[in-house]
C-alpha cells in the first residue's frame, strides 16, 4: 500500500511538470505564429489532451519505471509546424526554451514553499538528501505528505530542466542554441540535425553524458536551498 500511495504520488506529480512543460511550449509556439499546438489542444494544463496524444510516454512509460526503478521517467510532445520554424528560427529557439522554463519555475516554486514551510516550523532540512527526501516532515499526516510530494516536485523538474536543456538533439536546448545563430545558420543547423539517425545517437549520449553532470547539479540545489549545508 506504501509503494502504491508513493506512485500515486509521483504520478500526480509527473503529470503536472510534463504537463506545464508541453503547455509552455504550445503557448509560446502560438505567441510566435504558429498555432498548431493550440488547434491540437496543448495549451492547457489539462493532461488529458497531453495523455491522449503521448499515451506511451505519459502513462506506461512512467508506470513501468516506477515498478522498475522506484522513480517515474517519460514524455509527452506538443506539434509545431515545421515551414514555421524555418521561417521564424528564432521563434522556435524560444518556443523550444519555455518547456524547460516552466520547469524551472515549478523548481523554484517547489524552493519556495519548501522555505517557508522552514519558517513555520513544519519542515526540516534531513540528514542525507535523496530523490524523495529534500525536505522532512516536523510531524506526521499532512506535514509528511507535503514534504514527500515538494521534495518530488523539485527533484523531478530540476531535473527535467536540466536533462532538457543539453544542446543535443532531440532535446529543447538544441533548439535553443539557435538564438546564437544568424537566422541563415539556425535553418541549416535544425534542417541538418532533424535526421532520426541523429535522434537516437542524441538520446544515448544525452542519457549518458546527463548521468554524469547531473550530481553537481543537485549538490547545487541543495547548497542553495540550504545554506551552509555540506551534502554529499
Amino acid at each position: 500500500m506504501e509503494l502504491l500511495a508513493l506512485g500515486m504520488l509521483w504520478y500526480v506529480v509527473f503529470l503536472l511538470s510534463t504537463t506545464f512543460h508541453e503547455a509552455a511550449h504550445a503557448y509560446v509556439a502560438k505567441l510566435g505564429g504558429d498555432p498548431t499546438a493550440f488547434h491540437g489542444g496543448q495549451v492547457t494544463l489539462n493532461p488529458i489532451p497531453h495523455m491522449r496524444r503521448e499515451p506511451i510516454g505519459t502513462i506506461f512509460a512512467p508506470i513501468i519505471s516506477y515498478l522498475v526503478g522506484g522513480w517515474m521517467i517519460g514524455w509527452a510532445s506538443a506539434p509545431y509546424d515545421p515551414d514555421w520554424q524555418r521561417r521564424y528560427p528564432h521563434r522556435a529557439g524560444w518556443m523550444a526554451l519555455a518547456g524547460p522554463a516552466a520547469n524551472l519555475s515549478l523548481t523554484l516554486l517547489a524552493g519556495l514553499m519548501i522555505r517557508m514551510g522552514m519558517a513555520g516550523g513544519f519542515f526540516a532540512a534531513p540528514e542525507k538528501a535523496s530523490f524523495t527526501h529534500i525536505v522532512e516532515a516536523t510531524g506526521s499526516g499532512a506535514a509528511a505528505l507535503a514534504a514527500t510530494s515538494l521534495s518530488i516536485l523539485l527533484m523531478l523538474n530540476l531535473l527535467l530542466f536540466a536533462f532538457n536543456l543539453l544542446p543535443i538533439p532531440p532535446l529543447d536546448g538544441h533548439t535553443g542554441i539557435t538564438l546564437l545563430m544568424s537566422k541563415e545558420t539556425a535553418v541549416k543547423f535544425t534542417t541538418f540535425s532533424r535526421s532520426p539517425m541523429f535522434t537516437y545517437i542524441g538520446l544515448l549520449v544525452a542519457w549518458q553524458l546527463f548521468d554524469r553532470i547531473f550530481d553537481p547539479i543537485f549538490k547545487l540545489a541543495l547548497r542553495l536551498l540550504y545554506p551552509g549545508s555540506e551534502y554529499r
